[in-house]
């Protein structure tokens, strides 16, 4: 009798390991539109083409109409107003390629939208997005003005910084044609239906109050954008309802980590270190993430802000566990990009590296809008 408990036992345990080394098979249980998978090239605009894919996905809910919009029209404008921010705190803010997705929307509050016939950002030849000179040109630019090697900041230097752009990435521009049609870019907006005002950014850290808004302090918060801080269950709580009531998300995330792979298709965070490598090609256990080892991952440095993403959907694997399917803007290469450029998310991985989302506020829940004082 003993000897069979322990034979029964042994099985089991054999079962369980053979089940926990399965290869992944994903379900999709969600499917949003989205236009396709381009590549941000050799740039740090990843908050753009996240961004503009992410209102891409908006004009679609809106209007049916899928539309290419501009990702670099919205950089065009707003290195502007991080050369402006920069040097008028006398080099004391953050000047980089990075932003986030309130950056976005400013733009398109001010600047309008244009699609991408109308403002590529690539000049003729050009075929691939590469802003390792420019970058540094205008870097170098700045923080000369910053020293003010004259003694008197003139006001050339933003005549300057408009000439640079417009060598490296074109004029804006003030008309042009879509469709057998004329439009500006405000015009064109209004052609979208997307009114920046209707999004709001939401995030859930426990330095700050909850139900409450605050500016995060992250590098890439160039402009202080402040956010809405919700408790963690309620921040995925609101990715789950915008997904089921059709509306995509924008995402700021952490992609840093050894378990974020876009080559395997997956992030997750399994329980034991050891499983890290294996874990991106099967299923293996993972960690419960908590309000307070999300927080302790933050304020440690292990958790960055380091880009920006679009959740288009959620998946369940053959054991019946929630992803979240996130458009990636790293092309579609496939010996590099799995998923046709979609990364799959675990619940896990998202409490925990997820810095902040932007939803339509008509995607949070009417019990969480009324804590938010909506």
């Amino acid at each position: 009798m003993f000897k069979n408990v322990l034979i029964t036992l042994g099985l089991l345990c054999s079962l369980t390991i053979v089940s926990a080394q399965e290869p992944y098979q994903f379900t999709e249980v969600i499917d949003l539109e989205a236009t396709p998978v381009i590549s941000q090239g050799r740039t740090g605009t990843c908050w753009s083409f996240s961004s503009t894919s992410f209102l891409e996905s908006e004009i679609i809910r809106l209007t049916g109409k899928q539309i290419d919009l501009s990702e670099m029209y919205t950089v065009r404008n707003t290195y502007p107003k991080k050369a402006d921010n920069f040097v008028m705190r006398q080099g004391k803010a953050q000047f980089s390629e990075g932003g986030l997705a309130h950056d976005v929307m400013n733009s398109v509050a001010e600047y309008g939208l244009v699609p991408n016939t109308a403002f590529s950002g690539l000049l003729q030849g050009e075929t691939y997005h590469n802003h390792a000179e420019l970058v540094a040109v205008l870097r170098s630019m700045v923080e000369t003005y910053v020293d003010n090697p004259g003694k008197k900041l003139s006001k050339k230097w933003k005549d300057a910084v408009e000439a640079v752009l417009t060598v490296y990435m074109g004029e804006n521009p003030k008309s042009f044609e879509y469709e057998g049609k004329t439009y500006t870019p405000q015009s064109f907006l209004e052609l979208t239906k997307i009114n920046p005002s209707d999004y709001v950014n939401i995030t859930s850290f426990a330095h700050s109050p909850f139900y409450e808004k605050f500016i995060l302090n992250i590098p890439d918060n160039w402009s202080y954008g402040s956010f809405y801080n919700v408790p963690l269950d309620e921040m995925i709580s609101t990715i789950d309802n915008a997904l089921e009531n059709g509306f995509t998300v924008e995402l700021d995330c952490d992609v840093s980590e050894r378990t974020f792979s876009s080559k395997n298709g997956v992030a997750v965070i399994p329980e034991s270190d050891e499983n890290y490598k294996k874990a991106l090609e099967a299923i293996y256990p993972e960690k419960q993430i908590t309000q307070q080892y999300r927080q302790d991952e933050f304020e440690n440095y292990t958790t960055t802000d380091d880009h920006l993403m679009h959740i288009t959907g959620i998946l369940k694997d053959q054991n019946g566990t929630k992803y979240y399917k996130v458009k990636n803007s790293w092309g579609t290469d496939a010996s590099r990009n799995a998923n046709g450029g979609y990364v799959y998310f675990s619940e896990s991985y998202m409490r925990l590296k997820a810095i902040s989302i932007t939803v339509h506020k008509d995607a949070v829940a009417k019990a969480l809008a009324k804590k938010l004082g909506w």
